[in-house]
């Protein structure tokens, strides 16, 4: 037996050194150098490539079976000329008796200076569509068209799934790798260059640390980035399970969209996939990008048909203008310090087309919103949201009035105010004011037609407190949709000063001038504290209820004004004409009657009023008032006149009739008899529409007419005194109307 086992050692051995002798013959005196076109020639018949060897090629047989290839590149037999990719080296080796067991136990696996090269042309056409394709040859004529590959091909018969190759590397190294795309059908390049890819032992199921770095650019628009990626990844073939732990993505993003400024950004979490399963998903979401700091979780389910992605965003606390100036972006014109503080909480749901941001806790600044924002389509950019804030000053983020519009303010504002002086020096004797000639409103484009025409939105907002235009609006509530270039305000609501307002209407931009239509009501809004919000003084005070329906075209405030028409009506209760004392107007047209000269000093009181109202009738921009009424103690005003909108100018004719308030004035000149008792006393007012009553004169002209009718009553009072009931009545009354024509 001693024997046996020595002999049986003995030939084993010598079988050893058989196989070493041979695989040393083999690598030593067989060298695939001298079979380059071979290679070639079977890399066009089996893999119907085109590989050329410049380098030399290396290799070793046992135990390993290993091979380098040095300046090598690849091919299409179609356009075999123009190489997809090349490389300087490719390096492996793998086990020779493992491979019997269908096992790769391969060594480092190394590649340099690996280039690839993806081009479409301007047919849509791309080269690696051409990969393992036979190129068509040119048949003689009359000859019978070649079979197709299907044809020639037989049917293949059904096998049974080989089984999983177990896959046992060492490591892997790639180094200085480039991939590039160029699109010359829309001009767009992509390029990957210095790839440097290295792991460690790649086995199944056991986490293999990885690392690359690499650097990204795109040309439309021209961009450039540095990433590095490191973590460990698992690969589970049997259960078709991937996960990327500890994943750390880091980099800096430069270019011209940024405008010369830089972005550093970084990424990390767990990353898994499971194929059979078809879901993916991103854990522990770690993001920064220079001052923004972001937390998460995302899933994503139904990985063969239609994804969706749901989770969850933490997006802490930071500046969101000094963020968008650091990555070289303009934020529109607002006041200082606004978007300082923003703060976001939301569920996330996606598909490849929409994006939903549910139970949202967003703060701005100063402000907290709850609710819903959503894009349901990418393409149409169709916006829903619902939202409901606790407070929100909108007038912080508008942008600040034009110098166009200031320079013309500013100029209305000298007029009106030299105007008013004049007015209040004279206290009411010095002329009629000027109609003002300066348009009131800016002429700069007022809507951005081209985004509305594509807008699709439906927005459904509501604000405890909202202030707009400073306008510091309770309860406010908009309902708003637009499709189509055509936008409805369904409902735009709120308490104001204690008062209401309501409104809706439309815009339509799809005709080459925007149409816009409005209806509002206010109800008992102090009409003064509207005016002050908005920098004037107010020529009035009072509750002022309102209906109005208006429509105008235009895309400017002066083209809306000058093209607005429609209807209104107004009442204001419990007011005040301010700095107008329309007592010492009637008393300066009683003195003059009484041919006596007022003695004492102009007062500039105001004058109280139970009730101001009227109906507007708008044209063109001029506001038609033909029934206006006041009702001030002891006396009425009836007014006639237009509202020039345009420049803001105001030309009316009022009349006070005095009700039988018979008490002495003040002033001796002025005593108001029971000759005086239902006289329409004529005022003129005209001039700037801020001055109110301040712009209203003893219209002279039809004063006369009053002294006519005065005197034509006194006269009839002598016939009736001296006649008597000498004569007729009929003769009476005939002498009467003749002293009245």
């Amino acid at each position: 037996m001693k024997a046996f086992g020595k002999i049986l050692g003995l030939v084993l051995l010598g079988l050893l050194l058989i196989i070493v002798a041979a695989g040393f013959a083999l690598t030593h005196l067989f060298d695939p150098n001298d079979y380059k076109d071979e290679i070639r020639q079977i890399a066009r018949d089996k893999a119907h490539i085109e590989l050329t060897l410049n380098g030399d090629i290396g290799w070793s047989l046992f135990p390993w079976l290993g091979l380098e290839l040095h300046e090598a590149s690849v091919a299409t037999l179609i356009n075999p000329t123009e190489p997809y990719a090349d490389l300087q080296m490719l390096g492996l080796s793998v086990r020779v008796l493992p491979l019997l067991r269908r096992e790769v136990q391969m060594s480092d696996v190394r590649v340099e200076g690996l280039n690839l090269r993806l081009k479409r042309d301007k047919n849509g056409h791309g080269n690696w569509e051409d990969i393992g394709k036979v190129p068509t040859a040119a048949a003689p004529a009359g000859s019978p068209a070649p079979a197709s590959a299907a044809t020639v091909e037989a049917p293949a018969q059904a096998e049974k799934p080989p089984q999983p190759i177990r896959l046992d590397i060492d490591s892997l190294t790639v180094n200085n790798a480039r991939v590039e795309y160029n699109d010359e059908l829309t001009g767009k390049q992509f390029s990957a260059e210095s790839i440097q890819l290295s792991t460690g032992p790649v086995h199944d199921s056991t986490n293999i640390p990885v690392k690359a770095t690499a650097f990204l650019g795109t040309n439309q628009p021209v961009l450039r980035v540095r990433t590095e990626l490191t973590g460990e990844l698992r690969i589970e073939r049997a259960l078709q399970r991937y996960r990327f732990e500890d994943m750390k993505l880091s980099g800096e993003l430069a270019g011209d969209p940024l405008q010369g400024k830089t972005m550093t950004f970084a990424a990390q979490g767990q990353l898994s996939l499971d194929k059979a399963a078809n879901v993916a998903e991103w854990t522990g979401i770690k993001i920064s990008a220079n001052q923004l700091r972001a937390l998460g979780e995302l899933k994503a389910n139904d990985l063969d048909k239609t994804p969706q992605i749901t989770g969850g965003i933490s997006i802490a606390q930071f500046d969101l203008a000094k963020f968008v100036d650091s990555i070289g972006q303009k934020l529109p014109a607002m006041a200082e310090g606004s978007l300082s503080k923003v703060e976001l909480v939301s569920r996330v749901a996606a598909t490849p087309t929409s994006i939903a941001f549910d139970n949202i806790n967003l703060k701005l600044d100063d402000s907290s919103f709850s609710g819903r924002i959503a894009v349901e389509d990418f393409a149409k950019q169709s916006l829903r949201a619902i939202l409901k804030a606790d407070t929100f000053n909108a007038d912080r983020y508008l942008p600040p009035k034009s110098a166009q519009a200031n320079s013309a303010t500013q100029v209305r504002q000298a007029e009106v105010a030299s105007t008013e002086a004049d007015a209040m020096a004279g206290a009411g004797s010095t002329p009629l004011p000027d109609k003002p000639s300066k348009t009131a409103w800016s002429t700069e484009r007022l809507l951005p037609v081209e985004r509305l025409a594509k807008l699709d939105v439906d927005a459904d907002l509501t604000f405890g407190q909202l202030t707009l235009d400073k306008l510091p609006i309770q309860n406010a509530a908009l309902k708003a949709t637009g499709q189509g270039g055509l936008l409805t305000l369904t409902n735009l609501s709120g308490e104001l000063y204690n008062g209401g307002f309501a409104a809706n209407g439309t815009l339509d931009v799809r005709p080459s001038a925007p149409v816009l239509n409005l209806q509002t009501k206010l109800n008992r809004v102090p009409v003064e504290k509207i005016l002050e919000s908005q920098g004037k003084n107010p020529p009035v005070k009072g509750l002022v209820t309102l209906t109005s329906n208006v429509t105008g075209s235009g895309n400017s405030q002066q083209a809306l004004i000058d093209t607005l028409n429609g209807n209104a009506s107004f009442v204001i209760n419990n007011g005040v004409l301010l700095n107008a004392n329309l007592e010492q107007q009637l008393c300066k047209g009683i003195a003059t009657l009484n041919r006596k000269t007022l003695s004492g000093e102009p007062r500039g009181k105001d004058t109280p009023f139970q009730e101001l109202k009227g109906n507007l009738t708008f044209r063109n921009g001029i506001a038609s008032n033909p029934d206006l009424k006041v009702r001030i103690p002891g006396m009425t005003v009836n007014g006639d006149g237009d509202i020039d909108l345009r420049v803001l100018g105001m030309d009316y004719r009022v009349g006070i009739i005095v009700e039988g308030d018979t008490s002495a004035m003040p002033d001796p000149a002025c005593q108001v008899g029971e000759k005086f008792v239902g006289i329409e006393w004529p005022l003129r007012c005209r001039g700037p529409l801020e001055l109110g009553a301040k712009a209203c004169r003893v219209d002279n002209d039809r004063l006369g007419q009053v002294a006519t009718k005065l005197a034509g009553d006194k006269l009839s009072e002598k016939i009736d005194e001296k006649l008597g009931d000498k004569v007729s009545p009929e003769l009476k009354n005939a002498l009467k109307g003749l002293f009245k024509r």
